[in-house]
């Protein structure tokens, strides 16, 4: 299989690779440890995909991008079970296990996570922006209005937003990145 790598580290090779009768599955990790499996699980000859959210934090009055898992708690592994030894994938470092189906790992939906690689950048983070329409509420995602709740009023063509803003109790205009909104619902 060669020489295992991690999606985010190695972006060019890992998770790129198509096998014929390989398949993805997911490994639980344990919590905040997916890096470290994602590392440790590369070292054993597994291609490793963990794709990365940029997420706003806010902390000590000020607001900071930071990375954060997509699927917290998991990472997705290439493997064919028939041929590959899965089993020491439960015994390293933080991994809780190989997600099961019975007595055998669970594969994933066939195209999902090629489909998820694809939406990824160079540097393993997902680069997937959900549909938009104007009247929708929306919630921003990053920078000083992270977390707030609008109304989107229109989008345009050079990637800026227009969100009418709820702040203390009146709609403010806003003009935002269209990569900073998401609809309200999916990061609620």
């Amino acid at each position: 299989m060669g020489m295992g790598k991690v999606a985010s580290q190695e972006p060019d090779l890992a998770g790129r690779e198509r096998f014929t009768s390989h398949r993805w599955y997911a490994v639980q990790c344990q919590p905040h440890r997916e890096r470290g499996a994602a590392v440790h699980l590369a070292s054993q000859d597994y291609n490793v995909f963990l794709p990365w959210r940029r997420k706003s934090r806010r902390h000590a009055r000020r607001v900071e991008a930071v990375l954060r898992p997509y699927f917290p708690g998991y990472l997705f592994i290439s493997l064919d079970p028939e041929r590959d030894r899965w089993r020491p994938v439960n015994g390293t470092f933080g991994v809780v296990r190989l997600v099961m189906q019975g007595d055998k790992p669970a594969a994933a939906p066939p195209g999902m996570i090629e489909a998820l690689l694809d939406c990824c950048n160079p540097d393993g983070i997902l680069e997937w922006q959900p549909e938009l329409v104007p009247g929708q509420r929306v919630r921003v995602s990053a920078g000083p209005f992270a977390d707030l709740v609008g109304e989107l009023e229109r989008l345009d063509a050079s990637g800026r937003v227009r969100v009418l803003l709820n702040i203390m109790g009146s709609k403010v205009p806003t003009s935002l990145a269209r990569s900073d909104v998401v609809p309200a619902e999916s990061l609620a």
